[in-house]
């Protein structure tokens, strides 16, 4: 078998799609670079650059809806096995059909990459409903999450609009970045090592601003207040908040 290994970037899935029509051979699978990879197999390392990669998007623009470009970047960010593997062989055959495939489902790559692209999308929006923001003793306003995908990229214009007269970070424990906005732009954060309050989703006393507490407190009670206990249903609550989110839910807490 033949496999393709390239940098884990959009970009260079992009070249992979180049190397294949340049070498005139489609590999059996595309690998990241970090990924184990298989014995007594054929490989070739794809070389990223910028010239190849915009020959290809460009290539992918003529052919391609705005909408199924988005659906390429937002697959990629999904982090879901062999979806890699999807997105070059969807890419491919836009090279080689004359007739757009965005719609032929009957195409085990379109119909996958659709299911995919729902998955990236609904955990886009959990994120955007479930980030709890805890004010900092420096005046920064805080959240973590850990999503199953990777989404903090494509929610951070949501985050930025929604919360643009206050500086903000969103920290992803799962991959270890986050965005910081600054009240002008954002930008990418990384932490050497996590403390543990991070990890737990809810900040030390001694890292909080000092009116948080009392602004969580009264969110408690106003749940409380509001919550009519006859009618609690727990197995909805359970399907419209998942309970793997409730450990950044402050009113969880």
């Amino acid at each position: 078998m033949l496999y393709y290994i390239y940098d884990k970037s959009f970009e260079g899935l992009l070249c992979c799609v180049f190397d294949s029509f340049e070498r005139k051979e489609t590999p059996d699978c595309v690998l990241a670079e970090d990924a184990d990879l298989p014995l007594f197999s054929e490989f070739h390392q794809v070389t990223t650059s910028d010239d190849r990669s915009n020959r290809v998007f460009n290539g992918l623009r003529n052919k391609l809806s705005k909408s199924a470009l988005q659906m390429l970047y937002f697959c990629f960010l999904s982090e879901i096995d062999n979806t890699e593997t999807n997105i070059f062989n969807y890419m491919r055959k836009c090279f080689l059909h004359k007739v757009s495939i965005e719609l032929n489902f009957a195409d085990d790559d379109v119909l996958r990459l659709s299911k995919v692209y729902k998955t990236v999308c609904n955990e886009a929006n959990r994120l955007k409903q479930f980030v709890r923001f805890q004010k900092t003793a420096d005046g920064i306003f805080f959240a973590v999450m850990d999503p199953k995908c990777n989404v903090l990229p494509i929610c951070s214009d949501f985050f930025k609009e929604r919360y643009a007269d206050q500086p903000w970070i969103i920290y992803d424990t799962k991959r270890n970045y986050g965005l910081y906005y600054n009240l002008d732009s954002v930008e990418t954060v990384n932490f050497d090592k996590l403390p543990v309050s991070i990890l737990s989703g809810k900040l030390n006393q001694e890292q909080q601003d000092e009116d948080e507490r009392a602004f969580q407190a009264l969110w408690k009670d106003y749940l409380k207040a509001v919550t009519i206990n006859e009618r609690k249903n727990l197995r909805l609550q359970r399907q419209n908040m998942p309970k793997r989110f409730w450990k950044y839910l402050i009113e969880k807490n």
